[in-house]
């Protein structure tokens, strides 16, 4: 369709030009200014920069100001979404073209204050080059808060309809009125911004995510809840696809092609980031001891610093693991297919040379730069019912069960190691969802811990000591794996919880993980254990990376590194790379289209520190993501048994009521005070347990209870509950609040006792003059 004529008007070419000549930001106002338009002209101008916009040529941005169709406003507010080593990179706050938001470089000179991933600032961009960098004007607060949820339907006064938003985020108490459903409708999901305060907060919807019930929709929900990354740009495939066709030769590498080496993953892994060989060692000095070679993924070799591929992992972190799907850190043309060690096929790796004494303590170590060709890729279960029937699978070569034999006999040594080493021993249940072909639950279980799991992972564990060791030889710049003592403040909480057992805990004792492991073994035999367990894990601090060693408490070392999964951890690329320029391992040739060096280079060697928080930040968003999607799973399969009786255990207790997890199955529920019974309950927070008034009944952490399963919300992954013999509705019949205004605390008696009201609020005491 022919544009219209604006007669007396500039050409949209000229508007286009001053638009990108401006150094400020431009808005119909300054369109006119500048070229003298005035009265019918400026009605006018109006209709023509509508119709500039609707064909593409130009974006309007917030605040009314144009900027070309692609490109940034003037002035924006940017949101930082990366720390690259001295490099900041933001987005974007709001991006409504159809092209992929552009990453913008932060010019921070001058400015007081380092910025933060996700801090937001209003900044001057420019282009320069054939990209965009933004001086900051000031640093923002932060935004409205953004909610997922669903949208929902309810009656209001008089029968007409309110529309609610019903958080996505089980530990939300309260549904949301919404102001603004955009083009929304009930039952959808989506993505809203909270605004107001207390009463008056308000839900306006800003973008439509669609059916929560969909396919994979509840790792969906995780993804756009944690805004994490998964769908790669044009730019970052296109690389990924130039670096898969990189030429793989023995030259600079160690042909390893000839050893039975073999992979031992999980039965469903995608990709296949590490390999194993072992040998009884020849050397008589080393009598009774093995040499092994640890193959990981060279993926220095395709993710090259400073390319898009380069950045994009970074952005991202780690892949993440949902029950339905995964999201990579690299596109799959890197992370199932050359990257990934697969049998039969050359593959570029990293290799590890061990050499192992009889006492499984690693005596020697060096890297190379190696070309491998696996003789199979082995699930768990099927390496260790090999291994158990001294039987080989049919399709295995001859050399394949030999291959196990001599790992599992290298691996008595380094357990052996292990064992005098004496790590936290806190063996945890793990869920697994498995599901069928049409995506549905077929079935929820605690994953098997097998002898081949932990073969794995003792091999993996001394390759990470070697790889932090060497670079520690060399004094390269080392991304550690950090996991620092418990805080003296977690300690005292644990032990006032150990009291509740009868169980001393000394503080003034030196604290090691065989103290934990003494108090794990000293409740072996007892139904609590699981509890015990739970209560240690939540002393210990959290693990993090950075520059700055500090040991790796729970595992019981001084100096640790990530090298074992470089296609699914930044921080295992990081290590890699410093290898290479450490220990001169750089492979000839120079790729075209490419960045030529893989070694890790001075700016990221300088910049560990912030790269370290930043990757920390990603790994717990990633955690959190995975552990929120598999509680929703939880929730959908009990979602057919509501009303049924389950077997449960009290894993929580708070003044307004104790949470339980189903046995076998997991899944946190809140079973509210007023379900309880008729009188008052008292919460005492020492015990960590609600005790009733006359002593009749009391509710403790770790306690085994029978439960009415109430409700299941698959969206959420809230469990709710009420004991089996309550009354329908509990014994209390009032409406949940809905308007975001958190109830008051608790009050307490003179012995500290937190005194809850036998309707679920807090008992009302009086006391002289005003009301407390």
């Amino acid at each position: 369709m022919a544009r219209k004529q604006y007669h007396g008007l500039p050409g949209p070419e000229q508007i286009l030009r001053f638009i990108e000549e401006s150094k400020e930001a431009v808005g119909k106002r300054e369109i006119a200014k500048h070229f003298a338009l005035h009265g019918n002209d400026k009605i006018a101008l109006k209709a023509l920069l509508k119709d500039m916009t609707d064909e593409g040529l130009v974006d309007l941005a917030p605040g009314r100001a144009f900027h070309k169709h692609g490109g940034l406003p003037r002035v924006t507010v940017l949101r930082v979404a990366a720390i690259d080593g001295s490099n900041v990179w933001a987005v974007p706050e709001r991006w409504e073209a159809t092209t992929p938001a552009p990453r913008v470089r932060v010019i921070e000179q001058g400015r007081k204050g380092a910025l933060g991933v996700g801090d937001r600032i209003l900044a001057r961009t420019e282009e320069r080059g054939t990209g965009h960098v933004a001086h900051p004007m000031k640093r923002l607060e932060a935004g409205g808060e953004a909610v997922i949820g669903v949208l929902v339907e309810d009656m209001g006064p008089g029968g007409k309809p309110i529309l609610w938003l019903r958080p996505a985020d089980k530990r939300a108490r309260y549904d949301f009125a919404v102001a603004d459903k955009g083009d929304a409708n009930v039952g959808d999901l989506v993505r809203a911004e909270l605004t107001g305060r207390g009463p008056a907060i308000k839900a306006k919807v800003v973008e439509r995510l669609g059916d929560p019930f969909a396919p994979r929709a509840l790792s969906m929900i995780a993804i756009a809840r944690h805004e994490i990354p998964h769908v790669f740009g044009a730019e970052t495939l296109a690389e990924a696809e130039k670096a898969a066709k990189l030429p793989l030769t023995p030259d600079g590498r160690e042909d390893l092609r000839d050893l039975p080496i073999v992979a031992i993953d999980p039965i469903d892994a995608r990709d296949h980031d590490d390999a194993v060989w072992a040998i009884p060692d020849d050397d008589t000095s080393n009598k009774g001891g093995f040499r092994a070679i640890v193959a990981i993924a060279d993926v220095s070799y395709y993710v090259r610093p400073d390319g898009d591929l380069d950045r994009e992992a970074r952005r991202r972190g780690n892949s993440v693991y949902f029950p339905d799907q995964v999201v990579p850190m690299l596109p799959e043309t890197l992370s199932a297919g050359v990257c990934s060690l697969k049998a039969g096929q050359d593959r570029a790796a990293m290799a590890c040379h061990l050499v192992i004494d009889k006492h499984g303590k690693v005596t020697s170590w060096r890297f190379t730069r190696a070309l491998v060709r696996l003789r199979a890729n082995i699930a768990y279960e099927h390496a260790q019912a090999a291994y158990d029937a001294d039987r080989p699978r049919d399709e295995w070569d001859a050399d394949v069960l030999p291959t196990l034999k001599n790992l599992w006999a290298c691996w008595t040594l380094l357990a052996k190691a292990r064992a005098a080493r004496a790590p936290l021993d806190l063996d945890l249940p793990e869920r697994q969802v498995i599901l069928d072909e049409q995506g549905d639950i077929a079935e929820i279980r605690v994953r098997d811990r097998l002898d081949s799991m932990r073969l794995i992972e003792d091999y993996m564990i001394a390759a990470n000591v070697a790889a932090a060791k060497a670079l520690e030889a060399k004094k390269s710049p080392v991304m550690y794996r950090i996991h620092e003592p418990p805080s003296r403040e977690k300690l005292v909480s644990l032990k006032d919880y150990l009291e509740t057992f009868e169980q001393s805990f000394a503080l003034g004792q030196v604290i090691t993980p065989a103290v934990f492991n003494r108090l794990i073994d000293g409740f072996s035999e007892d139904d609590r254990l699981p509890e015990i367990m739970q209560a240690i894990l939540r002393s210990q601090t959290q693990a993090y990376y950075g520059p700055a060693n500090a040991g790796h408490f729970g595992l019981a070392l001084g100096s640790y590194a990530h090298f074992t999964s470089p296609i699914r951890r930044y921080a295992d690329l990081i290590v890699h790379r410093a290898l290479v320029d450490s220990w001169k391992l750089e492979v000839p040739g120079k790729p075209k289209d490419l960045p030529a060096r893989t070694g890790l280079g001075e700016a990221d060697a300088k910049g560990l520190s912030r790269i370290g928080e930043a990757i920390s930040a990603l790994e717990r968003r990633a955690m959190e993501a995975e552990r929120e999607t598999v509680d929703r799973y939880v929730a959908a399969y009990l979602s057919t048994k509501k009303g049924e009786i389950v077997a449960a255990r009290i894993t929580g207790v708070q003044p307004f009521g104790f949470f339980a997890t189903v046995d076998g199955l997991g899944g946190d529920g809140l079973v509210p005070v007023s379900t309880l019974g008729s009188e008052r309950f008292f919460y005492d927070e020492a015990a960590r347990s609600l005790d009733s008034e006359h002593g009749r009944v009391s509710y403790t952490t770790g306690q085994r209870i029978e439960l009415r399963l109430m409700d299941a919300n698959p969206v959420s992954g809230a469990l709710r509950f009420e004991l089996p013999d309550a009354p329908e509705g509990g014994f209390r019949n009032r409406p949940t609040r809905r308007d975001g205004v958190k109830g008051k605390g608790t009050m307490k008696d003179k012995a500290g006792k937190h005194m809850v009201g036998k309707r679920g609020r807090p008992a009302n005491i009086k006391h002289k003059g005003k009301r407390r």
